[in-house]
């Protein structure tokens, strides 16, 4: 059993991938993952990296007892986020994850070739994620989550937000005519 595990195909969102953003204090790399419930192999891989995560608590901090309570990032999209509040429509039939990371995670094509341009990783976009879960007990936070370590874009999507142009968005036979005033009615 492991603590890593790489994940089956998952959509991704709030995409924060190439910058670090500042969360609590701290520079941070982050997505949330939208892991579809049909996924049962990813699920299972989750599960088991869960426990072993717990296991890896236990054996680092002999004699020390298992937190109790312990939040986890992963929660169900047809629920109620963490904090009140329905999750968006995207979220429907999937459980959500949002992961991170201090270092900036390896972020790659099917080829493996690295991806360097930003509009490449958006919200919306497929792909596979690399994470390694570990518990947390530090000023009266406890928890089981997940660091990011790598991103593989697989293919495009709907944007969940923002939208994305493309060359084929200029393509509508424009023409300037200097001459009209658009406001001469």
């Amino acid at each position: 059993m492991k603590t890593q595990i790489t994940t089956g195909r998952v959509r991704l969102s709030y995409c924060n991938l190439f910058e670090p953003k500042e969360q609590d204090g701290k520079l941070t790399y982050s997505v949330t993952l939208l892991i579809p419930k049909t996924d049962k192999g990813t699920l299972q891989k989750i599960k088991n990296a869960m426990e072993e995560a717990k296991n890896a608590y236990l054996q680092k901090y002999t004699g020390k007892k298992l937190p109790t309570d312990l939040k986890h990032t992963l929660h169900d999209g047809d629920g109620e986020r963490p904090n009140g509040g329905e999750f968006g429509p995207e979220c429907k039939g999937c459980y959500v994850m949002t992961v991170s990371s201090k270092n900036r995670p390896v972020l790659v094509y099917k080829d493996k070739t690295p991806i360097t341009d930003v509009q490449e990783l958006y919200s919306g976009c497929y792909g596979r994620a690399i994470l390694n879960f570990y518990v947390y007990d530090t000023n009266g936070n406890k928890g089981l989550t997940a660091g990011l370590n790598g991103v593989m874009k697989l293919s495009d999507g709907e944007p969940l937000s923002g939208g994305v142009v493309t060359d084929a968005d200029w393509d509508d036979d424009w023409e300037d005519d200097e001459e009209d005033d658009l406001l001469d009615f």
